[in-house]
């Protein structure tokens, strides 16, 4: 991580928010769930209609300097040159449904994708995957725009993403792969690195004698819960390695 790089005085976030979505971003690539492609966002902790994610650029060379903050449609502050990412409509519209969610990740995780192309429903099959209870429901970009890229590239497509995704932790896109939230940007890394193992392994297990004993809700909802205050020991481990890369 580049400890030099300065951010932009524009931008409403806290030094502490930066400095973990930067880290999220690196996490995120040094742990296979990103790669050239793919984003993580966090809610502006100075204007909560405002959300903060790098400009266009490959998440495991993010740096404080190449964060931007967009307004409540997704869009750019004025004066802001730099191109973002397309699907930065993603993260607006489910931060504009979800006053809760104070962090999202966009990523095209691979074990996630046959999940989104099949009637196989992505399940926890272990308490690390526990939040998965809640349901991963698929979406189909089709249903809404029959003449599409499958990229979600405005607000009404973002719209309709963010509603299929409804009250869960988890969305999966058909044919791209998949979009998860959390309270917090350590809990959004959390799932979405969690989601990707959670897929390998059901994946796994599907080629085994069955049937699957799926965590039941309570158990996943108790374990979740639980996980949820052990975040700060994988979140530590996993900074120091991406800031080692």
């Amino acid at each position: 991580m580049n400890k030099n790089a300065s951010r932009p005085a524009k931008i409403a976030g806290g030094a502490a928010l930066i400095e973990d979505l930067v880290a999220g971003s690196r996490i995120l690539a040094a742990e296979g769930v990103l790669d050239a492609y793919g984003h993580i966002s966090a809610r502006s902790d100075k204007r909560s209609e405002r959300f903060i994610m790098s400009r266009s650029r490959a998440p495991a060379l993010v740096t404080a300097a190449d964060l931007m903050e967009l307004d409540a449609d997704s869009e750019p502050l004025a004066g802001e040159k730099r191109k973002g990412f397309i699907e930065r409509y993603i993260h607006g519209e489910i931060y504009r449904s979800r006053p809760e969610v104070m962090a999202v990740v966009h990523s095209h995780s691979p074990s996630v994708i046959p999940f989104g192309v099949t009637k196989t429903k992505l399940r926890p099959v272990y308490h690390m995957g526990s939040f998965l209870w809640s349901g991963a429901p698929v979406w189909d970009i089709r249903r809404v725009r029959e003449d599409n890229d499958v990229l979600v590239r405005d607000r009404p497509l973002g719209a309709a993403l963010a509603q299929t995704l409804g009250s869960s932790a988890c969305v999966l896109m058909r044919g791209h792969g998949m979009t998860v939230v959390g309270s917090s940007v350590q809990e959004a890394v959390f799932r979405a690195i969690y989601t990707e193992m959670n897929a390998r392994l059901q994946l796994q297990a599907e080629s085994l004698e069955g049937p699957i004993q799926f965590l039941s809700d309570t158990e996943g909802r108790r374990s979740a819960e639980a996980n949820r205050g052990t975040l700060e020991r994988p979140w530590e481990l996993w900074k120091q390695k991406a800031v080692r890369r």
